[in-house]
């Protein structure tokens, strides 16, 4: 299964902010949405990743300076992305290796969707259970 497919069952919308966005008010929009992180973006041009990992990092070191930051001062720079054209198995691959649990999805530059590990995950289980059932139906005798 390419990324692509993944993105046409889930969806294609993303909560977004600008860097120049209040750390408080991302914060609430993570819990307001109940996702792990936003990305970043300038128009559809991804720019970073905030996720709750960073902001758990900073309240751990300096929890006073928050309410006066900004995300472009806390997030994630360098981000891990993938194309639509990925298979899911690389995608899992990629979000393993980097220990990351979100994952933007860019074609050309722009932005066209993210996905959470669990995302993969279930999409992996999934495929795990035609397969499954295909071996049964085949050890059976049942072929359609």
């Amino acid at each position: 299964m390419k990324i692509r497919d993944l993105l046409n069952e889930k969806g294609y919308d993303v909560v977004t902010v600008p860097p120049s966005f209040p750390l408080q008010d991302a914060m609430r929009l993570l819990v307001e949405h109940n996702i792990g992180s936003v990305v970043v973006a300038q128009e559809k041009a991804v720019k970073g990743i905030l996720t709750e990992r960073d902001i758990l990092r900073l309240a751990a070191n300096d929890p006073a300076s928050m309410a006066a930051m900004k995300v472009e001062q806390v997030m994630t720079k360098d981000v891990v992305v993938a194309l639509p054209e990925d298979s899911v198995d690389y995608v899992m691959e990629i979000m393993t290796k980097n220990r990351i649990r979100h994952l933007p999805i860019v074609d050309q530059g722009w932005m066209q969707g993210i996905l959470s590990i669990g995302d993969v995950v279930n999409a992996l289980r999934k495929k795990v259970e035609v397969e499954n059932n295909y071996m049964k139906d085949y050890i059976r005798g049942v072929f359609s």
